[in-house]
């Protein structure tokens, strides 16, 4: 299965990325002063948080667990040499719900971060990812 991506200059060092399906996204170099949108190397922690963070509530909705919120938080440490990868990621999950099963949602996140997430799999050939799982009940 094939996707395409489209990137088109709009000035300095701003782009627009449009993806195969026609969602847009506004690319800067992610500079503090002035900048429109995330840098490329930001999109990349948000592909990984968003890609975890849908199977985690899919898996969990499965396991029919009174699933009511899921965040994932995620920071980076990029290497100090060209090309500046990702050496280290750490994801915290936080998972809220009524009586959430503690096993379920660990098991959850493992299944993504070892089986079902693509983006983790990509990552962790050149990056170590280590996670923590947080459980909030819903009152």
């Amino acid at each position: 299965m094939k996707k395409t991506a489209h990137v088109r200059w709009i000035q300095d060092l701003q782009f627009v990325a449009t993806s195969g399906s026609g969602h847009a996204t506004v690319l800067d170099s992610g500079g503090e002063d002035g900048s429109i949108g995330p840098s490329p190397m930001e999109l990349v922690l948000q592909g990984l948080a968003g890609c975890t963070a849908m199977d985690v509530v899919f898996i969990l909705k499965k396991k029919r667990q009174k699933t009511s919120g899921c965040e994932v938080h995620v920071e980076g440490t990029r290497a100090e040499k060209h090309p500046m990868i990702y050496t280290d990621i750490e994801l915290t999950y936080t998972i809220s719900g009524k009586n959430l099963s503690e096993k379920a949602v660990h098991d959850a996140v493992k299944l993504s971060m070892e089986k079902y997430c693509s983006v983790s799999a990509m990552l962790s050939q050149s990056a170590r990812l280590t996670h923590t799982v947080i459980i909030k009940e819903d009152e």
